[in-house]
Formats: C-alpha cells, structure tokens, sequence
C-alpha cells in the first residue's frame, strides 16, 4: 500500500491527528473499567458485501497506540467481501483495542466505501478502453486516502494537487479573456514536461482548444450528440476527457464514445460507508 517513506512523512501525521482529536486528554470511558494492562481479541466482522481497502491505515492506528499490537488479516486490499466475513483478529491491551476502535473504522470503512463504488462504476466501463478517474473533490486531509481507494476499486488517479498540471477551468478561461489565451499563456508559463488540459462547454470552445494546441481536452456537461460532434473535430489532435455528473446512468450512455478518461467527483464525495464492525471483545 503506503512505503515506508510515504507513511512516514504522510500518512501517520494525520493518523496521528485523527486520534488526537478522538483522544485529546484521555479516554474516559475505557479507563473507567480497565485500569491495567490486559491482553486481548476482538474480531473485524464485515456488515455488507463490497470491497475492502485500507487494512494498512487500519491496522497503523492500532500500533501507534501500542507498537505491541497485533493484527491478523484473513484479506488483502481489493478483496471482494461479504456480508457476516470476519476480516481480522486484533490482538493486544484490551485498553489499545478500544480505544483505537472507532478511528481504525472510521478510515477503513471510509476507505472501503470508496473502493467499492469506484468498482460499481469501473465494471460498467470493462472492456471500453475508458479509463475511470477521480478528481480533487476529496475530504480535506484525507486526499491520500482516498485516491489510493480509487485506484484499489479499478479507477485511477487524476491530478493528486494543484501542482500536478495544467487545467483549465471554466473560471480560468474567463480570466484569462479565452480559451486560445489561457492556453497561450500556459504554453509560455508551465514547464514543458506538464500537459495542457482545457475544459470545454460547447463546439465553438472546442474547436479554440484543438487550434491553441490543448494536449487534453475536457468535455463538461455535454450531451450524448453534443460529444459526439466534438470528438469529430478533435478527431485525435488531442487526448479526451468526459466529465460532468457522473453516474452509473452517464457511463452507461458514453459506453460507445471514443475518448480516453471519464472523471467522477462522486468517487470521493459521495461514496457511502462500507459497513464494517470490531465484535467479539474476549479477554485471552
């Protein structure tokens, strides 16, 4: 999943600032019952079928807590898993085990729900050609986790940051007084090795786009027809985007299309839980 490097420097700061913010001077209610140390099992029980995904994140919180931790997978990443599965046994201090609890689940069922509707909406697109793509519409603090889901569920990843190349939007067009413009301008700004992406909204942008050199060009909020006729006249000058409300229903309807990507926000904003669960608590 995360190298060393990677967890590291980025993934165990905010691991670290969940727990803070689940434990921010101690927890109450599991020192009211358990005062000392004492070894324990509590098992991870799948609630509804889907796909897991975050068993690395998950089974980090609990050692951050307590190096001595041990968890014990019966999945990997990517698995489909059903209903009643149990998933892991969690063994260590009973104190680690609930205290660490609702965090560990809250990342693993976030990032399982992810998983699994990006792998609803990736199988509608098999045998295509299309690749699936995310967006920046990400929870804050949380875009490397979920991106990571995405590509666990079959999609893959767009731009990670603002750094990562040039798109431009709506509202960048308009301030730059055109689309020839902004693309002129970032053909000049933008260091050579970063594609130039467009978003278009009609014919008429879409031909600028293909005239001003754009290496991809993003048809938003088109129709069926309207993004047929605009592939026509990129006619393979440039790599091409579908995005726009995204859904089962709009991937179904662009099945016959041929374009290169297709970038849904709903991956990452909209996605629902995976319903996951730690029972069975068992002193050992």
């Amino acid at each position: 999943m995360f190298d060393r490097a990677t967890m590291e420097l980025n993934v165990e700061p905010l691991i670290l600032g969940a727990l803070r913010e689940d434990i921010t001077s101690e927890d109450v209610s599991t020192n009211c019952i358990m005062r000392d140390k004492c070894p324990g099992n509590v098992e991870l029980i799948c609630k509804q079928d889907g796909v897991i995904c975050g068993l690395q994140v998950f089974e980090r919180v609990f050692t951050l807590l307590d190096p001595e931790t041990e968890v014990v997978t019966y999945v990997k990443d990517g698995d489909k898993v059903e209903k009643g599965q149990k998933l892991a046994d969690i063994r260590g201090d009973i104190r680690v085990l609930l205290s660490g609890e609702r965090t560990a689940l809250n990342y693993l069922q976030r990032m399982s729900g992810v998983a699994t509707h990006t792998r609803q909406i990736a199988d509608l697109l098999e045998g295509t050609g299309i690749r699936l793509l995310d967006t920046r519409k990400t929870t804050p603090n949380n875009r490397v986790f979920e991106k990571y889901a995405v590509r666990i569920g079959g999609g893959c990843n767009h731009r990670y940051n603002l750094s990562d190349g040039v798109m431009l939007k709506d509202n960048h067009i308009e301030a730059a007084g055109g689309v020839a413009k902004a693309i002129a301008m970032a053909k000049e700004y933008a260091p050579f090795v970063r594609k130039i992406e467009v978003e278009v909204e009609n014919l008429e942008m879409t031909r600028e786009a293909v005239d001003a050199g754009a290496d991809i060009i993003m048809l938003d909020n088109m129709d069926h027809d309207t993004m047929a006729e605009a592939i026509g006249i990129i006619d393979g000058k440039a790599e091409i985007e579908i995005s726009g409300n995204v859904d089962e229903a709009k991937v179904e309807m662009i099945r016959d299309l041929k374009v290169d990507y297709v970038s849904s926000g709903a991956l990452t904003h909209s996605s629902p839980i995976l319903d996951l669960s730690l029972k069975n608590m068992r002193r050992v």
